[in-house]
């Protein structure tokens, strides 16, 4: 292998910045107001808890799995490859969507709801009204149809995060930023998908930090590609 690539940007700061200032406000609010301090904002009611089929909750539930794959592929390739850029990368991509991963799944906890609901197709809950309780339907197709073998859109095939693991190198590192970018393209819409329908605020703040965090990783993985004569997949 060539020289050594330039280390590449730990842009995952940018999505646990905005829910660590979402969760210090909301925390600074609840101690003023417990204090009578005349400064803080009303009391208000209350959110109520996320319903079953809730965007709130199917976001939990489908970004959790859909992170779950991308951490499995960056320790892949972190066996796979020397290359000091794609470790970098690849260790960010771990390190930030584990934590965000725990923080969906603990959000279902509080809310007493299931991490796995049998019958609900994934993604379903990009086409449901809003509403706490409502069973919505048809948003998958909007945002693109999984690709055979694939749970969800962007997510990679068993077959394919078979050949990762069995390649080396250069070709490990460009079919790991290959399918980390289609990865990357399904999470940004579903993220989207939250940061217009989910209620819960620190959701809200976490799935845009999704979105302008991992707009900039695919930037970043685009030059990453060309830089070894490759291109993201069509």
């Amino acid at each position: 292998m060539s020289g050594r690539t330039p280390r590449a940007p730990r842009t995952y700061w940018a999505a646990g910045t905005a829910v660590l200032l979402a969760l210090l406000f909301a925390a600074a609010a609840t101690v003023a107001a417990a204090n009578g301090d005349p400064g803080a904002p009303p009391r208000t009611a209350a959110p109520a808890t996320p319903g079953l089929h809730s965007p709130d909750a199917g976001f939990a539930r489908d970004m959790a799995v859909h992170h779950q794959q991308a951490v499995e592929m960056s320790f892949i390739v972190r066996d796979r490859t020397q290359d000091e850029a794609v470790r970098t990368l690849a260790f960010d991509i771990a390190n930030t969507q584990a934590n965000q991963r725990g923080m969906l799944l603990g959000w279902l906890d509080l809310w007493g709801l299931p991490k796995v609901v049998a019958d609900e197709p994934p993604m379903s809950w990009m086409g449901a009204s809003g509403g706490q309780g409502g069973h919505g339907g048809g948003g998958h197709a909007e945002h693109g149809a999984a690709r055979p073998g694939a749970l969800m859109p962007g997510m990679a095939t068993k077959e394919e995060l078979a050949r990762l693991d069995a390649a080396e190198g250069r070709d490990a590192e460009v079919l790991f930023l290959q399918l980390m970018t289609d990865h990357h393209k399904g999470g940004v819409a579903m993220a989207e998908g939250c940061a217009q329908q989910c209620v819960t605020p620190v959701e809200r703040a976490l799935a845009q930090g999704m979105v302008d965090a991992q707009r900039s990783e695919l930037t970043l993985m685009a030059d990453m590609l060309g830089k070894r004569g490759a291109a993201p997949r069509g």
